[in-house]
């Protein structure tokens, strides 16, 4: 008999927040029945809502301070700052996100990681010896040379000149010397498992949805090829072809570069959330995210909320806004069931103002039919 359910979902894309999701999924259960006993983990995977999720479970004070955004504008950024452990956790989209850029002004030629650096350099001025970096959401696609100037890198070109700031203009570097910057104990946690350049790589993949035209990302592949070479040739590191290096822009190929550990995001947020624990402790999982489909087993929440929960044989649920046709195979990596909260056929628009609305209604026929089976 189900008497204890965790709910541990992602955020729903453009929709719903984790905690949203949460909220909204514990309270469809509860009026169908107010016997169930709720535990909510709202999760991430070290894309967007990483700190929010790691909040919860933190002691950390939260630290508030104004950075260069991913068009060298003001923004206000944030991180957390653990004094007992000397531990910062840091989400790079709170300085250099996606989401601070209009849409009409999304160009990863000229977004810049520099506010990154700054939110990494300011941590280790205040005393922290660790970073945890979540790096998913950026804006750019710059190989992470904003992040590693605002730490103290020299990174110039023909003319012994500091190179401006963008995707564009990696091409001129000619020399990187990272002597200045601090010995900083940094994990990163990535959301992805793309390398740095190809097909498969920062540019190709994800350059279009920070607003790189077509004809754009050739000449990106390029610059971070070029990139990969000097840090190659100066500085005998491989960054190129490491699974999580083309992360953010990139961004992942430049923490390598200062001896970073790249770890999955949704391994660090599990455990930093002490899920298993949680889990051992629960009838019955749910979990949840936007889109579920075969890319979904490369490290999305949902998978590392469904791998863990059958090391210890719990049942998991699983809602999502789409899955897709290949989402099946999700069945053979510990999901049980999937449902689809999209009840009918509706604009993307009109999805994504009444997902709440449509979750609940998904969420509250399910635990219907689970009443019935009791």
């Amino acid at each position: 008999m189900i008497r204890k359910i965790l709910i541990a979902p992602d955020s729903f894309k453009d929709s719903m927040s984790a905690k949203t999701v949460c909220d909204t999924i514990e309270k469809a259960i509860l009026e169908v029945d107010s016997k169930y006993i709720i535990e909510k983990v709202a999760m991430a995977d070290g894309g967007e809502g990483t700190i929010e999720s790691l909040k919860q479970n933190l002691n950390g004070k939260i630290v508030k301070l104004n950075v260069k955004g991913p068009l060298l504008e003001n923004v206000e950024a944030e991180y957390i700052l653990d004094e007992k452990s000397k531990t910062a956790f840091i989400e790079m989209a709170s300085a250099s996100g996606l989401e601070l850029v209009p849409i009409d002004k999304r160009n990863p030629y000229y977004t810049s990681s520099y506010g990154t650096g700054e939110l990494i350099l300011h941590a280790v001025n205040k005393g922290a010896k660790n970073i945890i970096i979540a790096i998913g959401g950026s804006a750019t696609v710059d190989a992470g040379v904003g992040m590693l100037m605002a730490l103290g890198a020299k990174i110039l070109d023909k003319d012994k000149k500091s190179i401006k700031l963008g995707g564009k203009y990696l091409s001129d570097i000619e020399s990187i010397d990272i002597s200045a910057i601090p010995d900083i104990n940094i994990t990163v946690a990535r959301d992805v498992e793309n390398t740095l350049t190809g097909i498969n790589g920062a540019s190709y993949v994800f350059g279009p949805q920070k607003g790189a035209k077509p004809e754009m990302l050739e000449m990106l592949d390029n610059n971070l090829k070029h990139f990969a070479k000097i840090v190659r040739k100066q500085h005998k590191k491989e960054v190129e072809n490491i699974k999580g290096a083309g992360a953010a822009g990139g961004l992942g190929a430049a923490l390598l570069l200062i001896g970073a550990k790249l770890e999955k995001g949704i391994d660090i947020v599990m455990k930093l959330n002490k899920l298993e624990e949680k889990i051992i402790k629960s009838d019955l999982i749910i979990t949840g995210e936007g889109k579920l489909d075969s890319q979904t087993i490369l490290g999305k929440t949902c998978y590392g909320v469904a791998k863990l929960s059958k090391k210890h044989n719990k049942p998991v649920i699983a809602f999502s806004g789409i899955l897709s046709e290949d989402s099946e195979i999700l069945s053979n990596y510990g999901i049980d069931a999937m449902f689809s909260i999209v009840n009918s056929v509706e604009s993307l628009e009109n999805a994504l103002n009444n997902a709440d609305k449509n979750l609940y209604k998904t969420v509250k026929n399910v635990f219907r039919l689970i009443g019935i089976k009791e």
